[in-house]
């Protein structure tokens, strides 16, 4: 007894006693010899006919095959859009009440499996675009296509990974979707049309900006207010529509963020649209640097090698080779080349150059207190001064007893010491971005590098003493001076290191330093907060010299503020990273200081239309048979209705969403049943083959 609950995988089989091939020419044969019988009217045709038909169903063997049948669960995904316009009015609420509601309905189907998969929000990359179908084809990766049902889209309808061939969601099913927004919705936003990377430093870059109303111009201009680096705002009007263009001024080198806001139009669905951000790095065209050498000694081609070998650098140098008072019979002509252009330099373009260095120079009368007091005024203005000292230094005619010593922070005590010592940093040296780290320093040891012999005993009374030589006095003070900056190096034997003297020392790397700290590299900020962005990643990190333990404020796109705790080392670096939850322009505080981090892109498409609609999804939902529904007018009634639909019939309505039923089962045994006893079929045969004998035979 075959069980009936088996029959609807059951099957005709044949397994012929003889092959095909020798058994259909036997039957045909024998057909054809009852076929003449039959038309010569011979008695027994219609049994020898039976005898013949009973033999090769015999020979033929046939069997009824029944598979049992195991029905496997069609397979639905739902895929939830998390990305940062779902923030906007009652979606993310909407979103969270249909996905109830869908997993509610889909409960008592018992053939299909719900799936759920949430996108756009915190993956860890860049948070730009808002990609569904990518989830959607992970979500699926592992389901063969004759067993998806369909797949439901929860989301405004904002979505940038729509496939351009709409030809690889087939087989899918049908793809519908459920709006989160709401009719008719407006909103202005500001973009940035075109800007440079790159602007030289004291220059001016042009950059072009739009803003859109949409659907619908609200009015014919707008007030943007523009903000350089956190400073302070300034406001100009902006027609609606169309292109504008800033001229900015590109202030300091490194980072120059550009921050831009419009105001609120009368409909508005967001204002995180309403900001827009542009970082411009700001590079120095050439670098020019005077160094003026008292005297001349095995030291200078130190400075000189440093300078000449970037080539970012234009390097004037000028050497004292005799002191004006001195008379040796030696003409003017063969003591220099070309005559110094001390008026030139010091006073007409003393305000050109980014550095000034004296190296090894006493006071000679080759240049005037006044000129002296002209570059004492260029550092308070912003300039840099690097004063490396020689014997000189602690003599009646020190730089310190002119007017420079009014900026310079260490105080030559008259004594000179010499005595081997090795350089080593200081604790607060170790904080400092100019001597952190050297190589060959040792913490708690001597440092790996050769020895001085030489240095000017000096009193500092101001800056930071990063480092120390003989008898731990001071050697190497950096100071801020108004808004210029000065370096004080006391000792002239820097050159031992370049020329490898006890294995020489890391002399390249720290006047490299000291120079890019002394013309305001930002990298090199002792006291400096700062931001790195890394997809949707913010690293806070903050420097100091002195140890702070407070924690910096975060603040969001949308305003909202939080603690934000760093963890500190012990070379002065606090850090902390945070997992920034939308594009747009975070600020990190301390209190004392501002650092911005622009996430996303220049234009984020996340935000570049924030209003809900169906219009990027009808294709997709025309191509598979789907539906556009809006969750807010579902909302208003009983809600969409689902139902398991045929592959041939509609899948979509007005009020319900179908979902494809595609009966895939697996075969868990086979049943072999014999249709008729071999045996007795023959006996039939010889039977019939008998009886059509005798009645010939009468």
């Amino acid at each position: 007894m075959i069980p009936a609950d088996l029959l609807s995988g059951a099957s005709l089989a044949f397994a012929p006693l003889l092959p095909w091939s020798l058994l259909a020419p036997l039957v045909g044969v024998a057909l054809l010899a009852v076929a003449l019988a039959a038309l010569r009217r011979a008695r027994g045709s219609l049994l020898r006919l039976l005898a013949v038909l009973v033999l090769a169903l015999g020979l033929a063997n046939p069997s009824l095959i029944q598979e049992k049948r195991e029905p496997i669960k069609d397979v639905v995904v739902v895929v939830v859009d998390d990305s940062p316009s779902q923030a906007i009015g009652q979606r993310r609420a909407r979103a969270d009440s249909a996905l109830a509601d869908l997993t509610r309905k889909l409960k008592p189907f018992d053939d299909l499996e719900l799936r759920v998969v949430h996108a756009g929000g915190d993956g860890g990359g860049t948070i730009n675009e808002t990609h569904l179908f990518d989830a959607l084809n992970r979500a699926m990766a592992d389901v063969p296509r004759r067993r998806m049902a369909g797949a439901v889209l929860i989301t405004d309808g904002q979505v940038h990974d729509v496939p351009d061939t709409l030809a690889k969601l087939a087989g899918i099913g049908p793809i519908h979707t459920l709006l989160t927004g709401d009719h008719d919705e407006g909103d202005r936003r500001i973009a940035i049309v075109q800007a440079p990377s790159y602007g030289l430093v004291g220059k001016s870059v042009d950059l072009t900006i739009r803003v859109d109303d949409m659907p619908g111009r609200q009015s014919p201009d707008a007030a943007v207010t523009l903000k350089q680096d956190g400073g302070a705002p300034r406001s100009f009007r902006v027609p609606v529509g169309r292109d504008f263009r800033i001229d900015l001024a590109i202030t300091h080198g490194g980072q120059n963020v550009l921050e831009l806001e419009v105001e609120a139009a009368k409909q508005e669905l967001t204002l995180a649209n309403n900001r827009a951000a542009v970082v411009v790095n700001g590079v120095r065209d050439r670098l020019r640097v005077l160094l003026v050498s008292g005297e001349p000694h095995a030291g200078e081609r130190t400075w000189r090698n440093l300078l000449k070998a970037d080539p970012s650098v234009d390097l004037v140098h000028f050497t004292i080779l005799r002191p004006p008072e001195k008379q040796d019979g030696t003409p003017i002509r063969e003591l220099s080349l070309i005559a110094f252009p001390i008026r030139e330099l010091f006073e007409v373009k003393l305000d050109e150059f980014d550095l000034i260095i004296f190296d090894r120079y006493r006071r000679r009368g080759v240049l005037p207190q006044m000129y002296l007091e002209n570059i004492a005024d260029y550092v308070r203005k912003g300039g840099a001064l690097l004063e490396a000292s020689g014997q000189g230094y602690a003599s009646p005619l020190s730089l310190y007893r002119t007017p420079l010593g009014a900026i310079l922070p260490a105080a030559p005590t008259g004594q000179t010491i010499d005595q081997p010592f090795r350089p080593t940093v200081t604790e607060i040296g170790r904080r400092h971005p100019v001597t952190a780290d050297l190589p060959g320093d040792r913490v708690g040891g001597e440092p790996d590098w050769g020895r001085w012999f030489h240095q000017v005993a000096v009193t500092p009374n101001s800056g930071a003493v990063v480092m120390q030589g003989a008898d731990e006095r001071p050697l190497l003070v950096l100071d801020r001076v108004g808004k210029g900056r000065v370096a004080q190096l006391a000792s002239d034997q820097i050159w031992l290191w370049s020329r490898g003297f006890e294995g020489g020392g890391p002399q390249a790397e720290l006047l490299r330093r000291l120079a890019h700290w002394l013309m305001k590299e930002p990298e090199l900020e002792e006291n400096d907060l700062r931001t790195r962005v890394d997809g949707n990643r913010i690293t806070v990190e903050r420097r100091s010299l002195e140890p702070d333990p407070r924690p910096v404020t975060l603040t969001t796109p949308s305003d909202e503020t939080s603690p934000l705790p760093l963890t500190e080392d012990a070379n002065g670096h606090a850090a902390a990273t945070v997992t920034a939850k939308a594009p747009g322009i975070y600020r990190v505080s301390d209190g004392a200081r501002t650092a911005l981090a622009v996430v996303g892109a220049v234009n984020p498409p996340e935000l570049a239309d924030v209003r809900s609609t169906g219009d990027r999804l009808a294709p997709v939902a025309k191509a598979t048979r789907g539906g556009v529904h809006w969750i807010a007018d579902s909302q208003t009634g009983p809600g969409l209705e689902i139902r398991r639909t045929r592959p041939d019939r509609d899948q979509n309505g007005p009020t319900w969403i179908g979902l494809r039923t595609n009966g895939d089962f697996i075969v868990t045994g086979v049943i072999d049943a014999p249709l008729v006893p071999v045996g007795a079929l023959l006996a039939l045969a010889l039977v019939a083959l008998a009886w059509g004998w005798r009645r010939e035979g009468r």
